[in-house]
């Protein structure tokens, strides 16, 4: 079963309830920067949603710096934003 893509409005609608999440600038993918206070703390966080997303089957695009983590969800198999995307952003605000 193929995976669909956000409409236009269902991924405004979701944005609207995602704090920090901003739509990257060609529309198909979200993203937020996160700082912690330590790298133990941010490779912490990293772990925490490294196995919900194994679980999940949905993995993000992410970056590590020290204490800094940038992150990018996207749907490849949709080609854009999907509601695996809103989940596991949903799930790193409830970790953060």
């Amino acid at each position: 079963m193929a995976i669909a893509r956000l409409t236009d409005a269902e991924r405004d609608a979701a944005l609207d309830k995602l704090s920090g999440w901003t739509l990257r600038d060609d529309g198909l993918a979200i993203t937020r920067s996160l700082k912690f206070s330590d790298f133990n703390e941010a490779f912490g966080f990293m772990t925490r949603v490294a196995l919900h997303a194994e679980k999940a089957d949905h993995h993000p695009e992410w970056f590590n710096v020290y204490n800094k983590v940038e992150i990018t969800l996207t749907t490849h198999d949709a080609g854009g934003l999907s509601m695996r995307d809103v989940a596991m952003a949903e799930f790193i605000d409830s970790v953060v």
